[in-house]
């Protein structure tokens, strides 16, 4: 199907948000609105997601803190996957949490509950309520490199062009890892979503925003082929004294 001529982002967010609420196959939290929205079929987009060859591959995931992605987090801490998710709006120069299954303890002694168990644990350090109780807050020069990004999306199309929930913050991210070297062009990006987050419509994709190379639904995957550029690193025109204030290892990395 050709592409409808280009839209708005906004108008889309929107549009993809109320089509899921709609439909009813957006999932907790409610509304979806404003959010990376949840759907019903995120566990099964997670499965299909760990059965490429990108998935086997990776031993340190980046991963993106949302409802959605949460099977994929804990998927990849079941398999002995390190995962970074970044602290929320980059606000610590410790920006990014690392969860290593190695060192989530077998039983959380946090827990007063004796059947806590390792796989409790886990379960439980992969959401972002309580990722930080098992996290260690680390800088960039302490990430390991990455060999996958999970993204989350509001929508996405076929060749790979991505539309967030319109902060930047995912792909500043971005910008930031690969600005110090642990990713490249070679790291895949993915994006796990329902069917009806897959658009036709023709959507512009800034310097500043990252292609997808793998969108995985519940039913299938999809190889972009993506012609879109990655940013190189941190586009230092973009930023104004405000934000290097907010996120203070912007200052540090930008030295």
């Amino acid at each position: 199907m050709a592409p409808s001529a280009r839209v708005d982002k906004q108008p889309l967010r929107e549009r993809v948000w109320n089509d899921l609420e709609a439909s009813g196959e957006a999932r907790f939290p409610f509304p979806p609105h404003g959010r990376i929205p949840n759907f019903a079929g995120a566990d099964e987009a997670a499965e299909r997601l760990a059965a490429t060859e990108e998935w086997a591959a990776a031993d340190a995931v980046k991963a993106n803190p949302d409802a959605p992605q949460l099977p994929v987090r804990r998927r990849a801490l079941r398999e002995g996957k390190t995962v970074y998710m970044a602290v929320p709006r980059l606000r610590d120069e410790r920006c990014f949490m690392e969860l290593d299954p190695a060192t989530i303890d077998d039983v959380d002694e946090r827990s007063s509950s004796a059947s806590q168990t390792a796989s409790d644990a886990i379960d439980a350090a992969a959401t972002i309520s309580s990722a930080d109780d098992y996290a260690t807050r680390v800088g960039p020069d302490a990430v390991e490199s990455i060999d996958l990004v999970v993204s989350g999306s509001v929508a996405v199309t076929e060749d790979g062009a991505r539309v967030g929930k319109g902060e930047g913050y995912s792909d500043l991210e971005y910008a930031l890892l690969r600005e110090v070297g642990l990713v490249s062009d070679d790291t895949p990006v993915a994006t796990t979503v329902h069917e009806r987050q897959v658009v036709d419509d023709a959507v512009d994709v800034e310097p500043h925003d990252v292609p997808m190379d793998l969108v995985v639904t519940p039913g299938r995957e999809i190889r972009t082929e993506t012609a879109f550029e990655r940013p190189s690193g941190i586009d230092r025109e973009a930023l104004d004294d405000g934000q290097v204030e907010a996120i203070p290892v912007l200052a540090s990395v930008l030295e």
